[in-house]
């Protein structure tokens, strides 16, 4: 419970605690739910108005997990994975959603969370070892925070010229209205064909009487083949889960394929095992897909020949030669965020749906009856931002966070993100960051990356405590060498090689820097190293 301590300069009153956590989210409840267990005076921040955090915002129609709903799920209490079951092989929001209030009742987690708070400022206070930070309902100092903001939490809303003028509705799949949207009978535009959009896509051409998608990128997608949940299968994974959860942890994304995965080169297979093997997964669907050769991220010629693949896919599904060739990539395959979709390529098959490409002539302006590209205005009723997001980075930017010395952390990553794990950063003392850049995180099955995140806090948080140790920071040199690790490891595979998120290169002016750390297992065991060999990398004071 947190303690009142007076009046904040803003009026509003000062509580005090041992640990602030900042977001409500999958890793902001099961850090709360941790450090509770353990005996620390803990307190969650929370701007939304619940629980959940991306899945609290992003409510647009077909929102859904790209991971299997058996395994997005916690693992750390074997009593909640049997009493919970799931409906379809990949969840949707509203059921991870329920997923997610279930959770925060069956722990009594909300009597400890600030919903409807947002955090403004953070500051490190030297002298007195604790953080203060500020927020539009009081002043909260605590010794330790932890960010657990999430990867994916800040719309990226492109500045469109004039775009205060439509005369109609906007939205942002990223902050969609939770009474949700009718497009009955209306025309509607979707601006970008990423993840979001492609799920959304098709429901929304269900809807709206006419839908024109303005694509800057086409995407590579596969189909998810999602289905009602067999109940065999799930009991199958409850009567296995410590084994199947020991397998997670044991895979590179932190996920078990539904195929196993194959470790030959996709350019050394005969024609007719490649066609089959390839045919297969396509059937199968989701990211097993992904897994059929050993170096689709590895080697540019296996690489292509996978994209390939799909790009054959594409112009067997669209029947129009020239929409479906504007629909087809010819960069990389995977380097991209993958995204999984039901019907996203027939969709573009029905009259009603119409493709503007805008990666030569964008978007001009927005008018008060539409898009303007190329001098052409396309009317519509309702436009939606498909967009992203600022990923990684972009909340923990908008907090104003200072460390020692007036360090700003905006300034301390200037040139891209750095950190020492993706847990720490220098100057920033006692500030942990779950699933921040240069961890594994969303390279990953999200949950298990946050758990082992959370449970590394957490036993850092008891060592401290039993040390009698006031602060921890990451040291220069740790830090220097972690970036320069995750860097290199990236940079053994082809996911730089595009202008994708994990670059930040959808955001303008935003410094290009890969983010996630590709490798789960490794890392994890890099930081179970670190943690017993006295917390190597790091400054114990």
């Amino acid at each position: 419970m947190s303690s009142g301590d007076g009046a904040s300069s803003n009026g509003h009153k000062s509580y005090v605690n041992e640990v602030v956590v900042v977001g409500a989210g999958f890793a902001g409840m099961y850090m709360l739910h941790k450090l509770r267990g353990l005996g620390f005076d803990t307190v969650v921040l929370e701007r939304a108005g619940g629980v959940g955090g991306t899945w609290y915002w992003n409510r647009y129609p077909g929102a859904r997990c790209d991971v299997e709903s058996m395994q997005y799920s916690y693992s750390f209490d074997p009593e909640l994975e049997q009493e919970w079951s799931w409906s379809e092989r990949y969840s949707g929001q509203p059921e991870i959603l329920r997923y997610a209030n279930h959770v925060a009742d069956r722990y009594d987690l909300r009597r400890d969370i600030r919903f409807e708070t947002t955090v403004e400022r953070v500051d490190w206070d030297d002298g007195a070892r604790q953080w203060r930070l500020q927020t539009d309902r009081g002043e909260y100092r605590a010794r330790f925070v932890v960010m657990a903001t999430g990867c994916l939490s800040t719309a990226n809303v492109p500045q469109f010229e004039s775009a205060e003028t439509f005369g109609g509705p906007t939205y942002h799949t990223g902050r969609w209205p939770h009474e949700g949207v009718d497009f009955c009978g209306q025309s509607v535009a979707v601006i970008g064909t990423g993840s979001s959009a492609v799920q959304a896509i098709p429901v929304i051409a269900s809807e709206c009487r006419e839908l024109t998608v303005f694509q800057r990128t086409p995407n590579y997608s596969v189909p998810a083949r999602n289905e009602p949940l067999d109940p065999a299968e799930q009991a199958k994974w409850k009567a296995n889960y410590r084994e199947l959860r020991a397998k997670m942890f044991g895979e590179r994304a932190a996920m078990v394929q539904r195929l196993p995965d194959s470790e030959d080169p996709a350019k050394e297979a005969s024609d007719d095992e490649f066609y089959h093997r390839m045919e297969e997964r396509w059937g199968v669907g989701g990211f097993t897909f992904y897994r059929a050769y050993g170096d689709i991220v590895l080697d540019s010629e296996s690489n292509d020949r996978v994209a390939e693949f799909v790009r054959k896919k594409i112009a067997g599904i669209v029947h129009d030669p020239e929409l479906a060739a504007k629909l087809t990539p010819h960069n990389t395959i995977a380097c991209k965020r993958p995204c999984l979709d039901t019907q996203y390529y027939e969709t573009f098959n029905q009259p009603h749906v119409h493709l503007v490409d805008v990666s030569e002539t964008p978007i001009e302006r927005i008018s008060e009856a539409g898009v303007v590209v190329d001098g052409r205005e396309y009317p519509v009723d309702a436009i939606v931002y498909a967009t992203g997001f600022d990923a990684m980075t972009g909340t923990l930017l908008r907090m104003n966070i200072t460390g020692r010395d007036g360090m700003r952390l905006a300034d301390h990553w200037d040139a891209g993100p750095r950190t020492y794990l993706g847990l720490g950063v220098v100057g920033f003392p006692n500030m942990f960051t779950v699933s921040g850049p240069g961890s594994p995180s969303v390279l990953t099955n999200m949950i298990p990356s946050i758990e082992q995140h959370v449970d590394w806090i957490a036993r850092c948080l008891v060592d401290l405590r039993k040390r009698d140790a006031t602060t921890i920071e990451p040291e220069p040199d740790a830090e220097t060498y972690w970036v320069d690790y995750v860097n290199a490891i990236a940079d053994l595979t082809l996911y730089p090689t595009c202008n994708s998120w994990y670059l930040g290169a959808n955001i303008p002016g935003k410094t290009r820097v890969f983010m996630p750390l590709p490798g789960f297992p490794p890392y994890v065991e890099i930081c179970e190293d670190v943690a017993s060999d006295n917390y190597r990398g790091f400054a114990l004071a």
